[in-house]
């Protein structure tokens, strides 16, 4: 048997994504027997990230200085804003490195479910980086779910006022996709958003 100490870091560690309890278990036990070249580490990355974070005021991102390092890039392109829902998917898109511009989290999707209203999300400082001009074009990088896609419906009633050209991501067949494996509702999106041979 374990200390409550231990069980308790163990049971703090199975909230994280993709650990469970049995995971989260070999994890401490790991930690544990690695305490110099591991746990020390880890312990002092956790603290320095836990007394400098901070939410861009800009954009929404989490970064240790504000403003972000994406908004505070000068290579950045000013006029493109991709707008996604969580901080995640930031981060996902950017490591890319594909899109050049900036981005706006939005902390959320619209859910009627959950009682995610517009007035919880983080759109009128969208809205104001848009009437504050120079923005050319907003790419709305909702995920393909019912909500996501409510989202970007309601953002670009919001937008359809302002200057700016409004762009989604495309959805359908990924690359090395196979028909017979997709889900109906890839298929059927595939089929809405196909396009001519070049």
């Amino acid at each position: 048997m374990a200390s409550q100490e231990i069980d308790a870091l163990a049971g703090a560690l199975s909230k994280l994504p993709g650990l469970g309890p049995r995971s989260a278990r070999r994890v401490v036990l790991h930690l544990l027997k690695k305490r110099e070249g591991v746990l020390h580490p880890l312990l002092k990355a956790l603290q320095q990230v836990d007394e400098q974070l901070v939410t861009c005021e800009i954009c929404g991102n989490i970064d240790t200085v504000n403003p972000c390092g994406i908004c505070a890039d000068p290579r950045r392109d000013d006029k493109a804003i991709c707008v996604v829902e969580d901080v995640s998917d930031l981060w996902a898109l950017d490591k890319s490195r594909l899109f050049p511009g900036k981005y706006h989290v939005l902390g959320g999707k619209l859910s009627a479910l959950d009682g995610v209203r517009p007035e919880d999300l983080n759109i009128e400082r969208l809205l104001a980086r848009v009437e504050a001009g120079g923005i050319d074009e907003i790419v709305l990088a909702m995920n393909a779910t019912l909500e996501g896609q409510t989202t970007a419906h309601y953002l670009a009633e919001r937008l359809e006022k302002y200057p700016v050209r409004l762009t989604q991501l495309a959805h359908g067949v990924p690359v090395g996709g196979e028909l017979d494996y997709l889900d109906e509702g890839t298929l059927a999106q595939a089929l809405r958003a196909r396009r001519p041979v070049a």
